[in-house]
């Protein structure tokens, strides 16, 4: 089985939300962790993002990279631009960067911020969805 290591800042909406998708598009045939540099608490409204797919990530906890070091993955995918800077080595395979927008740091009303979550939820679905289709 394929090893997969997402990695962000703090773990808690990209990393959260590309874990649960991947896990869910791959029906358990890949094994997902997600981690980040600066790891925080997994944000309220990607988890809301998340269940509006059917897709409960609110039991997930936000972990450091520390937690992986010295593990073997397949492939390692950053997410934001700080985590690729502030990463450590991981020996991977296939290292991806896809640099998506941090919807916790828009502001608004609470429907435009969960709309941000939503839409970059989206954009991060694409991306794996190809990435999928890349695994043959």
């Amino acid at each position: 089985m394929k090893r997969v290591l997402i990695l962000c800042t703090a773990n808690s909406a990209r990393s959260q939300m590309a874990e649960g998708l991947l896990r869910s598009l791959t029906d358990g045939n890949l094994e997902v962790h997600s981690a980040g540099t600066r790891p925080g608490s997994v944000h309220p409204l990607a988890i809301a993002a998340m269940a509006d797919l059917g897709i409960d990530i609110s039991s997930h906890r936000s972990k450091s990279v520390d937690e992986f070091l010295g593990k073997d993955f397949d492939v390692m995918i950053t997410v934001c631009d700080s985590a690729r800077q502030e990463c450590p080595f991981f020996p991977a395979k296939q290292v991806l960067h896809w640099s998506f927008e941090d919807p916790a740091a828009v502001t608004g009303t609470d429907a435009e911020r969960l709309a941000a979550f939503k839409q970059v939820r989206d954009q991060i679905k694409h991306r794996l969805e190809e990435f999928i289709r890349s695994l043959g």
